[in-house]
């Protein structure tokens, strides 16, 4: 599904320079250090501004619209779901951060399915309740587990602690990916997914390499 563009409008900076130029050409005419002339000339830029904001249209642009809110009928369940979406978002910035290709490759999914897991919701809000697991712990844990990836991607550090877990990540991240996207088969087929396997998956990725907390300190 294309996602949906609205317009906005830019207003032009032209007129500021108009008013700007009609200003210092006045005060080549007027001595500005009076009072009288200042106020003269200031009348001048400020109706070659409002004269060429109205002879020049903003520029109009398209940018994706704004999401729709969630409305399930439950503010927490809504809320979690606002916040699921400001995850999708982190997943984003963190591809761009990526730069093992295959990792990349994996996340592009995990994207996909969860944009689309959203967009049903929103059309459908009685299906969130379906996916309250997905938004609450699986989705927000995947992003756990790529923001230390990326950190440590970034530090370039070196020990055995932080090659553990760069490989493990590596390894399992077509298991997260599947598992978002059996959560968007499951929702399309109107059953509540059973993640218990691949949550085993992430808490042990969680448990064995500290993320929690203490990698750092453990490099």
């Amino acid at each position: 599904m294309a996602e949906k563009m609205v317009e906005k409008k830019i207003p032009s900076a032209l007129p500021l320079y108009f008013a700007a130029g009609v200003f210092l050409a006045g005060s080549c005419v007027f001595s500005v250090y009076r009072l009288s002339d200042l106020l003269i000339v200031s009348a001048l830029a400020l109706g070659a501004y409002a004269l060429a904001k109205k002879r020049i249209p903003p520029r109009v642009i398209l940018v994706p619209a704004p999401a729709e809110p969630f409305a399930t009928g439950e503010a927490a369940l809504d809320e979690a779901l606002a916040q699921a979406q400001r995850d999708l978002d982190a997943l984003q910035a963190l591809n761009a951060r990526i730069p093992d290709a295959a990792l990349s490759a994996q996340i592009d999914r995990m994207e996909a399915a969860g944009a689309s897991i959203l967009r049903e919701v929103r059309a459908h809000p009685e299906k969130g309740r379906e996916i309250r697991k997905f938004v609450t712990y699986y989705l927000p844990t995947a992003v756990k587990i790529l923001t230390a990836y990326a950190d440590l991607s970034a530090s370039g550090a070196g020990g055995e602690n932080a090659k553990s877990l760069t490989a493990e990540v590596e390894q399992n991240a077509g298991t997260i990916a599947a598992a978002f996207e059996s959560q968007l088969d499951a929702l399309f087929a109107g059953e509540v997914l059973d993640v218990s396997s691949d949550i085993a998956v992430l808490e042990g990725m969680l448990g064995g390499d500290g993320i929690g907390g203490n990698l750092r300190l453990k490099l």
